[in-house]
């Protein structure tokens, strides 16, 4: 059986299928916080109740997808053992230092929450309970960071020297800030908060549409589109980063991605289209000397091509397809953001027509589709290695022929927690609406701004 016969395989699919479903509890993670903080921050200032009741729901949904989080996150160390004994013997004692202080930056985030959450209304000064955000976001910025860190080891493995094929004289400070951290952490971060503001402003804008146009409603659409322009921009700007980075560190993952198969000047940048037996490019669009300009900020600079590489370290070019998808729908989150903005900066047109809010509905699902496939490109575009030039995937696996066992029983428990996740912050928000808990808890509150 397939399960028995290829253990790399079997791993390679357990631990894409752990990483995946993570991804989407660790980057509301991320992002929640600091929408929390934000909405709270606003509420004070303005002595606005929808804003406040934004941090309140927000808080309470976030505590459920923090519970899944940490059984997707220790299901991650538990495969890093299990799948990958090789990585670990070697590069263990480089990434424990990270994998560490993720989990303390965890708790310590895990520890403000809990204070936060149950600490409402009980300053006389408002903002001493804001305050509590700042290390919840700090926290949860933090366990990005260091988990990057090992990502980035993983692409531009430093700060250590190599004896007798194991890492000796580890510096693992060095090692987190090895070459590929900075972009990366801006990217993943970036990423992280455009993604939850976007997912955020799709159910807002789907309970619009279901003809709830209340001013908290508005408010929360505003709010949450605004933040993903705001971070849209950013996150372009982070991906300018890496592009730069990938032409100097990963010049192979780069060309990869881009199709780019001879080094030369002015390099076009190719956009979709399809390769043939003879690795010709058909269908594409092309964009003149843009691949010089994205990797170099010259449009005449030199780009290194796939032929300078051993073809057993070419990634593998479908991750071209990966690249494309995750800018096309970076930009276009971007656009429709930006277009939600000028309607509601335009007194005679609608913002909340039934256009534009299909469009924001859609923009939460594509952000989450976003991250997946920056993951995948991310991940797959190292490939042959899981430790650039040092260790290949195959050379890291385990041999064990029960890994195909480990999946089914996985993604039964992944299964198991996505439907309850769902299930739960249903019962959550739908048994208790905003129209009442805002006349509950704030029975001051005109009822024509709730309805």
């Amino acid at each position: 059986m397939l399960f028995e016969q290829d253990p790399v395989l079997m791993s390679r699919l357990l631990t894409t299928l752990t990483l995946g479903f993570h991804i989407i509890f660790a980057t509301l993670g991320v992002g929640v916080p600091l929408m929390i903080s934000i909405a709270e921050f606003i509420g004070i200032k303005r002595q606005d109740p929808h804003y406040l009741m934004l941090a309140r729901r927000w808080a309470r949904g976030f505590l459920i997808t923090v519970a899944v989080g940490v059984v997707t996150g220790t299901a991650i160390g538990l495969q890093l053992s299990l799948l990958w004994p090789n990585f670990m013997q070697v590069a263990g004692n480089v990434i424990a230092l990270p994998l560490f202080m993720e989990v303390f930056a965890f708790f310590f985030e895990a520890i403000f929450l809990g204070i936060y959450f149950y600490t409402w209304d009980r300053f006389k000064n408002p903002y001493i309970h804001w305050m509590l955000t700042i290390p919840i976001v700090i926290g949860a910025g933090m366990s990005a960071v260091f988990i990057t860190t090992v990502n980035g080891f993983m692409n531009t493995p430093d700060g250590f020297l190599l004896e007798n094929g194991h890492f000796a004289a580890v510096n693992p400070i060095a090692a987190m800030l090895n070459p590929a951290t900075p972009t990366k952490v801006f990217h993943v971060l970036t990423t992280a908060y455009l993604t939850v503001a976007a997912v955020l402003a799709s159910i807002t804008a789907f309970m619009i549409l279901k003809k709830k146009t209340s001013d908290y409603h508005k408010k929360a659409l505003k709010l949450t589109m605004s933040l993903v322009f705001i971070f849209g921009i950013l996150s372009a700007l982070a991906g300018d980063f890496s592009a730069k980075f990938l032409a100097e560190h990963q010049p192979e993952k780069l060309a990869a991605a881009e199709w780019h198969f001879e080094t030369e000047e002015g390099a076009d940048l190719i956009l979709f289209g399809w390769l043939n037996d003879a690795h010709e490019v058909i269908g594409e669009i092309r964009i003149p000397n843009f691949l010089s300009f994205l990797a170099y900020g010259d449009f005449n600079a030199e780009v290194t091509g796939l032929e300078e590489f051993p073809e057993d370290e070419i990634p593998p070019l479908w991750i071209h397809y990966m690249f494309d998808l995750m800018v096309m729908i970076g930009f276009a989150l971007i656009g429709i953001a930006f277009l939600y903005l000028i309607l509601s900066k335009m007194k005679k047109l609608n913002e909340h027509n039934k256009g534009m809010l299909s469009l924001i509905v859609l923009s939460g699902p594509l952000a989450m589709l976003a991250i997946e496939f920056g993951w995948v490109f991310a991940e797959e575009g190292r490939q042959p290695w899981i430790i650039r030039g040092y260790m290949t995937v195959e050379e890291a696996a385990t041999t064990s022929p029960y890994v195909g066992l480990m999946f089914i029983l996985f993604l039964g428990l992944y299964i198991v927690l996505g439907v309850l996740c769902v299930v739960i912050l249903r019962k959550l928000f739908r048994n208790s609406p905003v129209e009442d808990e805002l006349e509950k808890q704030y029975p001051t509150i005109e009822k024509g701004d709730s309805e």
